[in-house]
């Protein structure tokens, strides 16, 4: 029961665009039709789902004070936390480049309408956030977070896949000049995020 409360909150009630408009850049510059909006965020709940739970290994067995007695009891007293960020950020980047050479190999139709947003996954602060959510909240088993990453990563898909499929229908509407593109779009972003605020008052 705590695995599908930490998957429903991370998708509903912290959701990474709507609670904390986390990786907004690649949320508003793919979100212009549906398809690549599915490709995009298919590739980020990969990449969420892959690379917390191995930040997580790397949190508890290697960087946290203490984490290396299971080397040697000597070894105890060495603390690499100050070493957590660069460390994410690396496993970070090497997941997001195995994501684009299997897309780019698989789907180049796809690899070539997301463009310099694929790569850009790497800088994407719904990535990094991921990890470092799972760091602060301290979940006690991989199960735990790993069911928090693919339930972010969900939460973001269904985010990017829901104001596309908004702005392929107001493509056409009579929306005044200079609110045309990104400007309408911030406005439905911003009423989606105040509607899942809803969610919030949930207590599970």
């Amino acid at each position: 029961m705590n695995l599908v409360n930490i998957f429903v909150k991370a998708i509903f009630i912290e959701n990474m665009i709507f609670a904390y408009f986390l990786g907004m850049c690649s949320y508003l510059a793919v979100s212009k039709t549906v398809k690549t909006a599915v490709g995009l965020g298919a590739a980020v709940i990969f990449v969420l789902g892959v690379t917390v739970p191995v930040n997580y290994l790397l949190e508890n067995y290697v960087l946290k004070a203490g984490a290396l007695s299971w080397i040697s009891p000597a070894m105890a007293d060495v603390d690499l936390s100050f070493l957590a960020f660069i460390m994410f950020i690396a496993v970070v980047a090497a997941i997001v480049q195995l994501v684009e050479m299997v897309v780019e190999k698989f789907a180049p139709a796809l690899y070539g309408a997301l463009g310099i947003f694929l790569p850009l996954i790497a800088v994407n602060c719904s990535i990094l956030g991921g990890a470092l959510f799972m760091q602060e909240r301290q979940y006690s088993t991989i199960a735990e977070a790993s069911t928090f990453a693919v339930g972010s990563g969900v939460g973001w898909f269904l985010a990017i896949v829901a104001i596309a499929a908004i702005r392929e229908r107001i493509r056409y509407s009579d929306i005044p000049k200079p609110l045309k593109g990104l400007g309408i779009t911030f406005i439905i972003t911003g009423l989606m995020g105040i509607a899942f605020m809803a969610f919030m008052g949930i207590k599970i």
